[in-house]
């Protein structure tokens, strides 16, 4: 999915008219990132409205392998740009679906002590991909009590750990304490609603260690039939192979 195409989906998520005010938001956080100490995890202010970083704390370059004023001047299409090719689909679908829900169902009066969690893989610096898991809570709101400018924090864990993409919405309490409203495994989603029902059959039956020519006679149709379903499997799913979808289904315990 090109840049502009995730502009453009993003800017329709995050859609709104305002301009809030953030030098105070700004000054409270330069002067706690001049404490912190060097980590696994940096943080950003967000503004959804500009796509931009208005503020990227002194850790990112260490994360990243970024020059920190690099991506701030670049915005959220170096970002983007980082983002791993099978990632953006259901990445922006869970933004999506998380704008929706806080729209929908939480009130207006407790958007403010809302938490949002989601986690996607990024390019690193020297080339490989890390897994990043993002934190984001609104700090500015627009007219319509929309979140548009968050405090999103940021978790690098090892490329190897195999993470499917989720999302969750929480809620501070009364009593300080989160509870999450909302859940969702984008990974499994994709895969059972991207999928038609001949497909379905032939992901099952490669689970079971069947190959072409067994599921050929499966399913009665022909061994070229099966192959070009598999490629088609793989092209909607955005995997390169069918060890990646069985390990992807054994992981989330997916039952088609």
């Amino acid at each position: 999915m090109v840049y502009q195409e995730i502009k453009r989906i993003y800017k329709d998520i995050f859609h709104s008219y305002d301009s809030p005010f953030l030098e105070e938001h700004l000054q409270k956080i330069i002067e706690i990132d001049r404490y912190l100490p060097y980590d696994s995890t940096f943080f950003c202010i967000t503004n959804t409205q500009s796509l931009a970083f208005e503020y990227i704390s002194k850790n990112t370059t260490a994360c990243l392998g970024v020059e920190s004023d690099e991506l701030k001047h670049q915005g959220m299409k170096s970002f983007w740009g980082r983002i791993h090719p099978e990632d953006i689909e259901p990445w922006l679908m869970a933004l999506d679906e998380l704008m929706k829900f806080t729209m929908g169902e939480i009130d207006i009066t407790n958007r403010n002590r809302m938490s949002y969690t989601w986690n996607y893989r990024i390019k690193h610096g020297n080339g490989k991909y890390v897994n990043i898991i993002q934190n984001t809570t609104p700090l500015e709101f627009d007219s319509d009590d929309k979140p548009i400018i968050g405090l999103a924090h940021y978790t690098v864990l090892h490329p190897k750990i195999e993470m499917p993409i989720t999302a969750t919405a929480k809620l501070l309490n009364e009593q300080n304490e989160y509870e999450t409203k909302y859940f969702n495994n984008f990974s499994r989603k994709l895969l059972s609603d991207g999928i038609s029902n001949r497909e379905r059959d032939i992901v099952r039956l490669l689970v079971l260690n069947y190959s072409s020519k067994e599921i050929a006679v499966s399913l009665d149709i022909s061994s070229n039939t099966v192959d070009t379903h598999r490629r088609n499997i793989l092209k909607k799913l955005h995997i390169s192979s069918t060890g990646e979808l069985i390990g992807m289904l054994k992981m989330n315990k997916i039952t088609l």
